[in-house]
C-alpha cells in the first residue's frame, strides 16, 4: 500500500554568514544541508522527506523570515516538530513556526510578496564584528540621490540590466510594490557605526542577484559613477549586461515573506 504524503509550511530565520546560501551543493555548507541533516536525525533516518525553499538564498545572505515547504512520508506534529527543530538545529537556525498546508499549497507560487533589506554604511571602515550584517562603502556616497533612485524602482520597470546571468526565459519586466532608503534604526549594535542605512525592497518575485545589483546601482549614483539619465535609461530599455557591480553579500537579508492570510 502506497504510504501517505504529508505537507507542512515551515517559516524559520537564519544568519547566513557562513553558509553558502540555502540550496545543497557539492563541497559547500549549506542551510538546506543543515536542514536536512537535522530531519534525518530527529526522524531516526527512517521516515522519507524532502525540502523545498520560498527562495534561494545566495552565499553569506541571511533571512529573517523564511520558508520552506516540508514533503514527508509520515504525519507529524507540528509543535513537536518545531520544537524538535530547535532543539537540534544549530544556533544560527531558528524555527519560526510549523503548519500543516494540503497538497495544493506551493511554497513558492503562493508567495504573495518578498520584502528584502540591504543594510550599509559609508565613509570611515567600520568594526569587524559588523561584517555579517552590514556592508561598508568607502566613498562618499550622495545618500538623498540615492533616495531618490530608490524610489525611481518602484512601479513595473525593466530589470535585464539589473540582474547577472539569468535565465533563458527569464521575463524582465518586474513590478517592484515598495522601494526606498531610510536611516537604520531596525538594528542596532554597540559596534555598528553612528550612521546606517537600509535599502528596503519589495516584490512579488526577483531575477538572480537582482537586489545586490540594484543595490549597486544606487551606490554607483551616489558615488557619481553612473549618471540619473544613464540609470532612468536602463530601466525602461533594458540592454545587455549588468549596469553595475553586485554589492556584496552579507548586507542583505530576505527579510519577510508574505502568504495568503490561511497558511501565514
Amino acid at each position: 500500500m502506497k504510504k501517505k504524503r504529508y505537507y507542512y509550511l515551515v517559516q524559520f530565520q537564519y544568519l547566513g554568514y557562513r553558509y553558502h546560501g540555502w540550496m545543497k551543493q557539492p563541497n559547500a555548507k549549506t542551510v538546506q544541508e543543515m536542514v536536512d541533516k537535522t530531519f534525518n536525525y530527529i526522524f531516526g533516518g527512517e521516515v522519507k522527506f524532502t525540502t523545498l525553499a520560498a527562495s534561494r538564498t545566495d552565499a553569506l545572505v541571511s533571512a529573517n523570515h523564511a520558508a520552506f515547504e516540508l514533503f514527508v512520508w509520515q504525519e507529524q506534529n507540528p509543535e513537536t516538530l518545531k520544537e524538535a527543530l530547535n532543539i537540534n538545529l544549530p544556533s544560527d537556525i531558528r524555527v519560526l513556526s510549523v503548519e500543516e498546508v494540503d497538497d495544493k499549497f506551493n511554497v513558492i507560487q503562493d508567495s504573495k510578496q518578498k520584502e528584502y533589506i540591504y543594510l550599509f554604511s559609508y565613509g570611515e571602515k567600520i568594526h569587524p564584528f559588523c561584517a555579517p550584517y552590514m556592508s561598508n562603502f568607502p566613498e562618499e556616497l550622495d545618500i538623498e540621490l540615492m533616495k531618490k533612485g530608490a524610489k525611481r524602482y518602484e512601479g513595473l520597470n525593466n530589470f535585464q540590466r539589473f540582474c547577472v546571468k539569468p535565465a533563458k526565459d527569464a521575463v524582465f519586466e518586474r513590478e517592484i510594490d515598495f522601494c526606498e532608503i531610510v536611516d537604520n534604526d531596525l538594528y542596532t549594535a554597540s559596534f555598528f557605526p553612528e550612521k546606517s542605512y537600509l535599502f528596503r525592497i519589495k516584490g512579488k518575485g526577483f531575477l538572480r542577484h537582482q537586489v545586490r545589483v540594484m543595490m549597486g546601482a544606487l551606490c554607483s549614483l551616489g558615488r557619481g559613477s553612473l549618471t540619473w539619465e544613464e540609470f532612468d535609461t536602463a530601466l525602461k530599455s533594458g540592454g545587455d549586461g549588468p549596469i553595475s557591480f553586485m554589492a556584496q553579500a552579507s548586507g542583505l537579508q530576505l527579510h519577510a515573506l508574505q502568504y495568503n492570510e490561511e497558511n501565514s
